[in-house]
């Protein structure tokens, strides 16, 4: 592992899976987000926990910008050969985190947490459609309207579009050959 300073938008990205539990099973949701301004790029929901999730969700957040870091925990999904093969054809560095080390990632752990306890836990919610409108509306609320204390309480979108300057971040990725 090696800390990296992080000063600027699009360098490092990070991405995971989490679960969300509904009446018939589980549905999963995946999520890219800009490490230095902690805005989701792009994400993704299904009730399938499978490599078509992550690779489709990485390439909606490449047909705007590419990062030079992805960073992702060791799942199957982020260690498929389409996945790996997706990074690897746009020239982009991949880290994975250690195994049982959820601090590697965590920029998209806390948005997890915060998403879960803001949105998911509080709704119930009648079908998969409402949910992902949920899911939208929160994201929505997350880049635009909430403050980050991180970001001396400006949106991740604004520090985003507007490269507002912070201290750099350190951050460790692992990385790999």
């Amino acid at each position: 592992m090696t800390g990296i300073e992080i000063p600027r938008k699009n360098q490092v990205w990070c991405t995971d899976i989490t679960y969300i539990r509904c009446q018939n099973g589980f549905m999963y949701l995946t999520a890219i987000t800009d490490v230095y301004s902690r805005y989701i790029v792009a994400w993704g929901l299904s009730n399938s926990l499978n490599k078509e999730l992550c690779t489709s969700v990485l390439k909606k957040a490449l047909k705007r910008v590419k990062p030079e870091i992805i960073n992702t925990d060791q799942g199957s999904q982020y260690m498929s050969n389409d996945f790996v093969d997706l990074v690897s054809k746009n020239k982009i560095q991949l880290s994975m985190d250690s195994k049982w080390r959820t601090r590697d990632n965590i920029r998209i752990e806390r948005f997890w947490r915060s998403i879960k306890y803001q949105e998911i836990f509080l709704n119930e919610y009648p079908n998969v459609t409402g949910l992902y409108l949920g899911i939208q509306k929160y994201i929505g609320f997350y880049n635009h309207h909430r403050g980050h204390q991180s970001l001396e309480m400006n949106t991740p979108a604004s520090v985003y579009f507007h490269s507002l300057i912070f201290y750099s971040k350190k951050v460790y990725v692992k990385k790999i050959a």
